[in-house]
């Protein structure tokens, strides 16, 4: 009697090999740019806005202290607050204050100037909000605001109060204007100017970047 075949033994299954990943190709990066940090305040600049600072507010506290017209004061305040305001914010904030320097000098205030002060005032505080709460797109909204301060006080003025006649004068909102106007001339130059000096610097250290 035959002994039964032995059953065959199993043949190992060859390790399955994965298949190559395709390969990608690498393509060469361009380096990147560092980003363009703002201009510090350097000595020399720092000693620019104190100097100009400074004297602004000198040349309005001389202009308010000393006898002069109405118009020329408020000229003076309106146009040197704004000015002084490029200087630093703080600068713009002293010199709407010394608006009422007048009050303690001898020389006796202008007629109504108790009335025009807070109201011309009250503009230019806005005038120096909106200033300071962007560039160069927001000084027309801070022109709108402060003329139409300006121009309604003409309108309304003697419907409040028939003695308040000062507001209606031409020649007073002409005045007024005419110092904001300059004023934020001065500010939209500025500000100009430090945008394209800001552009060039920005290229300049973009064409450094790439040729390193």
């Amino acid at each position: 009697m035959t002994a039964p075949d032995s059953a065959p033994a199993p043949q190992p299954t060859p390790p399955v090999t994965p298949a190559p990943a395709p390969t990608r190709t690498l393509r060469a990066r361009r380096p990147r740019l560092p980003e363009f940090e703002p201009p510090r305040i350097t000595p020399g600049r720092a000693l620019a806005h104190l100097l100009g600072g400074l004297i602004t507010l000198a040349v309005l506290a001389y202009f308010q202290w000393t006898p002069g017209e109405w118009p020329v004061r408020l000229l003076t305040w309106v146009a040197l607050t704004i000015i002084a305001d490029e200087f630093d914010g703080w600068y713009g904030y002293v010199a709407l204050l010394l608006g009422g320097l007048g009050y303690f000098s001898p020389v006796t205030p202008p007629e109504q100037w108790a009335v025009i002060l807070p109201l011309v005032g009250g503009a230019l505080a806005g005038v120096l909000l909106i200033k300071h709460s962007g560039g160069l797109f927001v000084l027309p909204f801070a022109a709108a605001l402060y003329a139409g301060v300006i121009i309604g006080m003409g309108r309304f003025a003697t419907k409040l109060d028939g003695s308040l006649t000062l507001p209606t004068n031409e020649a007073f909102q002409q005045t007024a204007l005419i110092a904001m106007i300059i004023g934020l001339t001065v500010s939209a130059v500025r500000r100009i100017v430090s945008l394209i000096l800001r552009a060039r610097a920005r290229r300049a250290q973009r064409d450094a970047a790439l040729t390193a």
